[in-house]
């Protein structure tokens, strides 16, 4: 980005869990490179900070307060997208869910339903969505928030660790589709990141060793960039490197 201050001039990018966390703060970075935005979350009062964060950088926002368990909401937000700019350029499924932890047959109906809700379901009503948006871009980016504790199997963490290989399988397998398209999708795994989440799941950790979100986001946006040529990759922030999520053929 340093040799265009701005790469994201006249494009809308469309960020869930913007209230706050790597959400909030992705959405800064991409309003900093020229993006409108389109904020989603449930939490007013931190879509408006965000708003008055992004207002200050020169750029505007759209704050869209919504559950994004309300798939007919969804829906409404990519029909007014389509009527109001015709296409999406960038789609960034951040928004994440994580219950209590505990042992995979004590697990509650209740929480294991709201968070492959939420981390699995939610993620593919917003890909029917926003397919056509995204496709009638001439660079469309998808980009979604996984965890390593998808391929970890750490103990407790059994509905949050299924949701996000579903997550993984779907958007993989959107990723080949969109093979021949302008369209690009890939995952983003940032790792420990000093958030509200990470200190619910892990509060022995002492939050300020972990990175915070503003700095983990920076290597999102070239992800989001039109010149991203990659497609089905996962990029791991804590290896700063893509890993490979198919096996050799």
């Amino acid at each position: 980005m340093a040799d265009n201050p701005k790469p994201l001039a006249d494009r809308v990018a469309l960020v869930t869990g913007a209230s706050r966390g790597i959400g909030a703060a992705l959405a800064l970075e991409l309003a900093k490179a020229g993006a409108h935005i389109v904020a989603v979350a449930r939490t007013v009062g931190g879509l408006e900070e965000l708003d008055d964060r992004i207002n200050a950088t020169g750029s505007t926002a759209t704050l869209v307060p919504l559950d994004l368990k309300d798939t007919d909401g969804i829906v409404r937000l990519a029909g007014a997208l389509h009527q109001r700019y015709g296409r999406l350029d960038v789609l960034v499924g951040n928004a994440g869910l994580l219950t209590t932890p505990s042992p995979v047959p004590h697990i509650e109906p209740k929480h294991w339903d709201e968070v492959i809700a939420v981390n699995a379901t939610a993620n593919w009503h917003l890909i029917r969505a926003c397919d056509p948006l995204l496709r009638a871009s001439d660079a469309g980016r998808a980009v979604f928030v996984t965890s390593g504790l998808a391929w970890m199997a750490r103990p407790y963490f059994g509905a949050y660790a299924t949701s996000k290989a579903a997550l993984d399988a779907l958007v993989c397998t959107y990723a080949a589709e969109c093979a021949n398209t302008p369209v690009r999708v890939n995952l983003f795994s940032p790792g420990q990141t000093r958030t509200r989440m990470m200190q619910t799941a892990f509060p022995g950790i002492e939050q300020e060793t972990l990175p915070a979100p503003e700095e983990v986001v920076k290597a999102i946006v070239p992800l989001c960039l039109p010149h991203c040529v990659e497609n089905g990759r996962l990029y791991d922030f804590r290896e700063g490197r893509f890993l490979s999520l198919r096996p050799p053929s």
